[in-house]
């Protein structure tokens, strides 16, 4: 599960690359001793940096060397009849029949709630749920942009729905280990994008692509992506409204972790503090559409990424002095709760203090149970402490419910 085979992945892609391990750390800049812990399995995680050097190093993707997320079982389950089903709802057969005309119950509202629901439930980490739904929400996405409510008004209406679920269908994907197929939803989500009249809709799931190429170790095509997308914003003077000021936000934050994760932190630095100071705008400025349906950003979010990205950077007493009594709003989603906890445990884990990074993890399964079990840190923190020669209180349940305790 997760990054159990982290360290066997290493070696594998080490030896067909024809490279010993001295061999790997020249290429990569990262210490021979990180390379050797981690192939013998007594370090189960790196920070990102770290491992983005090492998938650069070997030459092959971030998500090749961390093989699957325990999302996905190592059984092949991600193949199964309902990933399917989204496969041939993302990309249908070529020169099949237009799509049936919408029945006569159908509702384009009926199916934008469908879609802010299926956001609503992947932010939970309910991806069952999300792919049992999306192959109908597309198909009926894809009909009313052809067929339309009311002409062209109605096909362009149509046409956003269509880019929103097809956005969601390649988040589904990348949490599937699927980038090469969310990178295409997300093109034909761009398409769509363009035909609809939300001029905000290209920006956010160009926002999508940049985290897939993230996950894909194209950093410097995630920062770029993100950075032209945001001063796009910007010099439209969309950033005077509460929905394309989140758009510009969530966008220079992604630019940020591009940024950190190639090991520019004086870059990373001035985009956050930026963000910071924006997202103080956010509450002043009149209230924008579904928030399930536009871009995370928010002071809350802002500080949640400062926490991440000082975990990255190696400081983990800065990210808890961070994350100390902050007050999460409303708005943000359960996923960005998850990060947060996750990275307080990583911070924890770094100090040496075990106990604190149990007791985050004990507090991640109690808010997000779901995501405790689909997160590839999670199980990494997990390993890591049970690794130990000391096992502080209640580390042998989450080692048991992750499946980690031997």
């Amino acid at each position: 599960m997760g990054n159990d085979d982290l360290g066997r992945n290493l070696r594998r892609l080490r030896r067909l690359a024809s490279l010993t391990q001295e061999d790997l750390a020249e290429r990569s800049g990262v210490c021979v001793d990180v390379i050797r812990q981690l192939e013998q399995r007594r370090k189960h995680s790196a920070r990102l940096p770290t491992l983005h050097a090492l998938a650069n190093g070997l030459g092959v993707e971030l998500t090749t060397l961390l093989g699957d997320p325990p999302a996905v079982s190592s059984t092949g389950e991600n193949d199964g009849p309902r990933f399917v089903a989204v496969r041939r709802a993302i990309m249908p057969a070529l020169g099949g029949p237009e799509p049936e005309p919408p029945g006569p119950g159908f509702s384009l509202d009926v199916l934008r709630e469908q879609i802010a629901e299926g956001w609503t439930q992947y932010h939970a980490a309910e991806f069952d749920a999300v792919m049992k739904a999306l192959p109908d929400m597309i198909a009926d996405a894809r009909a009313a942009s052809v067929w339309g409510e009311g002409g062209a008004d109605g096909r362009s209406a149509g046409f956003a729905a269509l880019g929103k679920a097809l956005q969601l269908a390649g988040h589904v994907a990348v949490r599937m280990g699927k980038t090469d197929l969310a990178l295409v939803s997300l093109e034909r989500a761009i398409d769509a994008a363009d035909r609809s009249a939300d001029p905000l809709l290209r920006p956010i799931i160009v926002n999508s692509v940049a985290w897939t190429y993230q996950r894909q170790g194209r950093l410097g095509d995630a920062l770029n992506v993100a950075t032209r997308a945001a001063d796009a914003i910007a010099v439209g003077g969309c950033t005077e409204s509460a929905d394309g000021l989140k758009v510009w936000g969530a966008l220079t934050m992604s630019a940020a972790t591009s940024a950190a994760r190639s090991n520019d932190y004086e870059r990373a630095a001035e985009l956050m503090e930026h963000a910071e100071k924006e997202a103080k705008r956010v509450t002043k400025l009149p209230p924008g559409s579904d928030s399930r349906m536009v871009s995370v950003f928010s002071p809350s979010s802002v500080r949640i990424e400062r926490v991440r990205l000082a975990v990255q950077y190696g400081h983990p007493q800065e990210a808890l002095t961070l994350a100390k009594d902050m007050r999460l709003g409303k708005d943000v989603p359960a996923s960005w709760r998850t990060w947060l906890l996750l990275d307080v445990a990583r911070a924890h884990t770094d100090l040496g203090d075990a106990v604190g990074a149990v007791k985050a993890l004990e507090s991640l399964h109690r808010v997000s149970p779901s995501w405790m079990q689909h997160h590839t840190l999670a199980v990494a923190i997990v390993r890591d402490l049970w690794a130990l020669p000391h096992h502080p209180p209640g580390l042998r349940q989450l080692a048991e419910l992750l499946g980690v305790a031997e």
